[in-house]
């Protein structure tokens, strides 16, 4: 018998947008973001603090490829548990994670550290998913506001952190150790709280959709119009701004730039990650994805070329374009995306393989050749989400109704 054609999925009946119902879900992705802000993100510091200048990249790409590998794995998990199952397992992995990896760096054993970054690099591959329970839960016409207000959320965490980075280094001071190893056992307690207020959310709806010849398969989903062009949107703004984000306050340590200056770059790359998700969510939802994607390609290529100008107040300046750039890309791939959940874990993957590949790469790059050819390298890949947006503009997107233009 001949297989049916592939259909794109159907959702169920449109939910209404109740933020009361969707606060605890925002809630535990500014715990994550606050968590991360203050482990994964400096762990290029905490190993070359341990003696392994020519490992600092390491980390990123082991949190990338666990990522990878296991976000296809949490996607089948939330097809066929839920998301609240799911993203409850993968907020308490990452607790485990970051008290190993905290345990790892206090005590010098670096096989130790980057387990626990692996890690958290795996339940990274299933928290970040959380974006996609958000759209669910909302009207079509308001999926890029709901995802708009997830990163919003997202910035609560990042500044209540960055405020409280004199009491992670009392707590450094305390524990014998540096804040950047303090700031892993921070984040484990963060991470278990999310974990916690999952176990008792109950999602709006669920993953599960309605598709012609039955459960949504992958083969199928990726030979559907525009799904393959919005996997390449995401995975490149997601290896891009991990590339960048992670690489350059080593590259800003470097420059004499202390703790609390170093904290300040990445308070305001994830400001512009999120902080301006209520502007671009529905902005994209009223202007199409194709908006978002070129907007995106636009910002990404300039904070790769100004992070290469003299001084650190253009460091600053890169790191704050690099997140709206990433914003804009991922907010537009996201809500695109939405309807696919099959296809979810397996594009999230993609980009923590393209996240693994350039911060492995990027810090061979830096110790050969500098990072000035690093960011011009990055700029180049950065004009790739224009073949997303040339695809959107000519009605090949996965995104149906009238705010896929």
């Amino acid at each position: 018998m001949a297989e049916p054609p592939a259909t794109a999925a159907v959702p169920a009946a449109a939910p209404v947008f109740s933020l009361g119902r969707l606060f605890p879900l925002y809630v535990a992705q500014a715990l994550a973001t606050g968590a991360t802000t203050v482990s994964t993100i400096l762990a290029a510091l905490v190993v070359g603090n341990l003696g392994f200048e020519s490992l600092i990249g390491l980390p990123a790409t082991l949190i990338s490829a666990s990522a990878a590998l296991s976000a296809g794995l949490f996607g089948a998990l939330m097809l066929s548990r839920g998301r609240r199952v799911g993203l409850a397992s993968a907020f308490a992995l990452g607790a485990v994670g970051a008290g190993l990896g905290f345990a790892g760096a206090r005590a010098g054993l670096l096989p130790v550290f980057l387990l626990g970054a692996s890690l958290m690099g795996a339940a990274q591959g299933g928290y970040q998913q959380a974006r996609y329970a958000a759209a669910e839960s909302v009207p079509d016409s308001r999926r890029g506001t709901a995802l708009g207000l997830l990163m919003l959320m997202s910035v609560a965490g990042s500044l209540l952190m960055t405020g409280f980075s004199g009491g992670v280094e009392r707590l450094g001071e305390r524990l014998g150790t540096t804040p950047e190893v303090a700031g892993w056992l921070v984040g484990g307690g963060l991470l278990g709280v999310a974990a916690l207020l999952m176990v008792g959310w109950r999602p709006v709806t669920g993953p599960a959709q309605r598709v012609a010849g039955g459960r949504p398969n992958l083969a199928a989903t990726f030979r559907l119009p525009g799904v393959r062009s919005t996997a390449l949107a995401l995975a490149t703004a997601q290896g891009l701004m991990v590339t960048l984000m992670s690489l350059t306050p080593h590259r800003a340590h470097e420059m004499g730039v202390d703790h609390a200056g170093v904290a300040a770059l990445i308070s305001g790359h994830i400001v512009g990650m999120f902080g301006f998700g209520w502007l671009t969510g529905p902005l994209i939802d009223r202007l199409g994805v194709r908006v978002g994607y070129v907007g995106g390609s636009a910002l990404l290529a300039a904070a790769a070329l100004t992070a290469t100008l003299p001084g650190t107040a253009w460091l600053g300046v890169s790191m704050f374009v690099l997140g709206l750039g990433w914003n804009l890309a991922f907010v537009s791939g996201s809500k695109a995306l939405s309807r696919h959940p099959a296809a979810q874990g397996v594009t999230d993957g993609l980009g923590y393989v393209a996240a693994g590949a350039g911060t492995l790469l990027g810090g061979l790059v830096i110790a050969r050749t500098g990072f000035p050819v690093l960011a011009y390298g990055c700029a180049v890949l950065a004009v790739l989400p224009l073949w997303s947006a040339w695809r959107a503009g000519r009605g090949v997107n996965p995104e149906a109704g009238p705010a896929a233009r």
